[in-house]
């Protein structure tokens, strides 16, 4: 039972967790306050609902450089086409919706006809994205940003999907707390019970093996890449329905942070092995660093060098796990 359990993916992760609240509990009373646990989700969630998405990717064998900026190409389409279209604002997210998973199909279909690694592929995807959202904002509305989300008919019918607010013995808590649990769960569910799930594995473990014993390699490829424009277009959403405006520069970066997440969570590099629960935990240990550094009267310039920390002990202890399992299979 203690081998087995060491085996899973997302053991290391919730150690980790661990330790890091109990560290920063212990600096800070404010930290495991109600309102502390609140501060601290909040990041956590939005990044937690990518991260679950880039995980799966990355259980298949890949990688979407371009995850990070288009959540604001998400968030950008559906801003300018209520705000300087008039579109209607369910019209206009299921077309915003429609464009992030036409995206991430077209960054599977070519990984999977091209052969090329998904690493270039949507390298060039995030630098074309990045220059559509600049230069279409700019020449649409002459700014870098698109503000006007409360003043557009409707808003108030979508907004409590995406941007309410439960109350929990008067603490507020983001209704994207919610969404993060829903994505996880979903993500846990079909990597486990089922057949996509299996596929998944096996493609991002022996590409060709899985091909030659009947498994849809391409058209899982593809899928995985498609859900991670579903998830982007939702992060993208949120963001969007809560803070009313969106800029040409969100999600820029953010990418790194998914992956550092999913890598935390217990996933290897090569595919194969790894495990949404575990990225949700990354993603979490990501919002318990930023807010804790803070509690904890820590200067934040640290939290990069506490993530790229996490991130090298991660890649170790999943390295060791791997060589523990193979040693054990023998």
């Amino acid at each position: 039972m203690l081998r087995r359990l060491v085996l899973r993916p997302e053991i290391g992760s919730l150690i980790g967790a661990v330790i890091l609240f109990v560290l920063f509990a212990v600096s800070s009373t404010q930290f495991y306050s109600l309102p502390g646990i609140s501060n601290w989700l909040d990041p956590a969630s939005l990044f937690g609902i990518m991260a679950v998405a880039v995980a799966m990717l990355m259980i298949g064998g890949h990688f979407d450089l371009s995850a990070g900026v288009l959540t604001g190409t998400a968030g950008l389409a559906t801003a300018v086409m209520t705000t300087q279209w008039g579109l209607n604002i369910w019209v206009a997210l299921l077309v915003s919706l429609v464009l992030c998973l036409g995206i991430g199909f077209v960054n599977g279909y070519l990984v999977t006809r091209t052969g090329l690694p998904s690493f270039i592929i949507t390298l060039a995807t995030f630098l074309m994205l990045q220059g559509l959202n600049l230069a279409v904002t700019k020449l649409i509305t002459g700014t870098v940003s698109v503000g006007g989300m409360s003043q557009v008919p409707y808003f108030e019918t979508v907004r409590p999907l995406f941007a309410s607010r439960i109350s929990l013995f008067g603490v507020d808590f983001k209704i994207q707390i919610l969404w993060w649990v829903l994505v996880v769960a979903i993500g846990a569910w079909v990597l486990a019970k089922t057949r996509f799930g299996n596929w998944t594995f096996a493609v991002g473990g022996d590409p060709v093996a899985s091909r030659n014993i009947g498994v849809p390699a391409a058209r899982t490829t593809i899928t995985l890449f498609m859900g991670v424009g579903a998830c982007a277009w939702l992060v993208g959403s949120l963001k969007l329905m809560e803070q009313t405006s969106v800029q040409t520069s969100q999600g820029f970066g953010e990418e790194l942070i998914y992956i550092v997440a999913a890598v935390i969570g217990g996933c290897l590099l090569t595919g194969g092995y790894g495990s949404v629960i575990g990225a949700a935990i990354g993603a979490l240990i990501f919002g318990m660093t930023s807010q804790g550094i803070v509690y904890a009267g820590l200067d934040s310039d640290w939290f990069k060098f506490f993530l790229g920390a996490m991130l090298l002990l991660a890649v170790l202890a999943n390295q060791y796990v791997r060589r523990y399992a193979e040693r054990s299979g023998r």
